[in-house]
């Protein structure tokens, strides 16, 4: 039977929170991808809450920093898409036409609706994932990460479990330009809760691999920390991160580097693991039964690296043809491709496989 989803009334947040404890020997682990986002719209702390409940190894946190310089949990550095921003704010969009969080103040956040997320298709809303969470139902909203680290702590406090974060620097690149150091402030928020060391429950992931330098060879040692990073793995097309020239133009990093001989222990120069996309550790779209592996996985173990690939989903279209159904996905990947953790939406299902073999 699954466990039920913990009421947030019930969490006693004005407790005397734990500091968090040290981290064991884990074997495989299941980071709640922004939550049980499966089954509640992403990033709300109800979400998470489901997702704890669910047993989830880690909960992760997608960052971002608002106008007047506030963490909050969101996936994207733009506010259309999950919100009623545009409706509320018609006049606050840039030029490209969206809504950047750093335009706003945290007070202007809050005010905000936050439902699932969904795209305009000549003009109407329509979901990104049809079969989850209906859009608009309910009442959810955007919450700062302090607020997420205490529900947590909270949570471990009254159940005796010791859940860990996974947070996620969103776009440092941008902020820097905007004149916001959000990596230097997440770093303190992280320390106030007592995430310090390596034995922290905690890892620290970016796509940023500049930022992630930085934050090994200078942030940290200036705050006397020391926590376990992830260097989040993308294709240079994606755009995920930009580099500004002199005069100003952002131009897409290069990832190629990445996946040539030796990168591996580059990464481990500066970080303790890596979140690459599915397919850079199982090609696609494959044949029925018959995966075909690269050599990432065996390559980031022999360099010291833990592997934590994104994203499972067992949405309509998210099965990739080498796999019968989600289950067969998550042990291909957990027990052939021999990875150390996976990011999912659906927590109770990745759960559920790793419980099934004993961890």
């Amino acid at each position: 039977m699954k466990k039920r989803p913990l009421s947030l009334v019930a969490l006693g947040l004005g407790a005397v929170l734990a500091l968090p404890a040290l981290a064991a020997d884990e074997g495989k682990i299941v980071i709640a991808h922004r939550g049980a986002s499966g089954y509640l719209p992403e990033h709300t702390l109800e979400s998470k809450a489901l997702a704890y409940g669910m047993g989830a190894d880690y909960l992760e946190q997608d960052l971002v920093m608002t106008k007047d310089d506030q963490l909050v949990v969101m996936h994207d550095h733009f506010l259309d898409g999950i919100t009623d921003v545009a409706e509320r704010f018609p006049d606050r969009a840039r030029p490209d036409g969206r809504y950047y969080v750093v335009d706003f103040t945290l007070a202007e956040v809050r005010s905000l609706r936050m439902t699932e997320p969904f795209q305009l298709v000549d003009g109407k809303q329509v979901p990104v994932y049809p079969a989850r969470f209906p859009l608009w139902q309910s009442s959810f909203q955007i919450h700062t990460f302090q607020e997420e680290i205490e529900m947590i702590q909270g949570l471990n406090k009254s159940t005796g479990n010791n859940i860990g974060i996974y947070p996620e620097i969103k776009a440092p690149w941008l902020f820097r330009h905007e004149g916001k150091d959000i990596s230097k402030v997440v770093l303190q928020v992280l320390k106030q809760y007592g995430y310090t060391n390596k034995e922290s429950k905690i890892y620290l992931q970016s796509f940023d691999a500049d930022e992630l330098k930085r934050i090994d060879g200078e942030l940290m040692p200036a705050l006397g920390m020391d926590l376990k990073l992830v260097q989040l793995m993308a294709e240079t097309d994606w755009n995920e991160t930009m580099v500004y020239d002199a005069k100003g133009k952002a131009t897409p990093y290069d990832y190629g580097w990445m996946f040539k001989p030796g990168a591996m222990k580059t990464i481990a120069g500066y970080a303790d693991g890596i979140g690459p996309w599915k397919p850079m550790i199982v090609t696609e779209p494959g044949t029925p039964g018959k995966p075909v592996f690269t050599a990432m996985v065996k390559e980031a173990h022999a360099a010291g690296l833990k592997v934590h690939p994104y994203t499972f989903r067992q949405d309509q279209g998210q099965i990739p043809a080498y796999a019968k159904d989600f289950t067969d996905l998550l042990n291909i990947f957990l027990y052939q491709a021999d990875v150390d953790g996976v990011f999912s939406d659906f927590p109770d299902k990745a759960v559920a496989v790793i419980k099934a073999h004993g961890k």
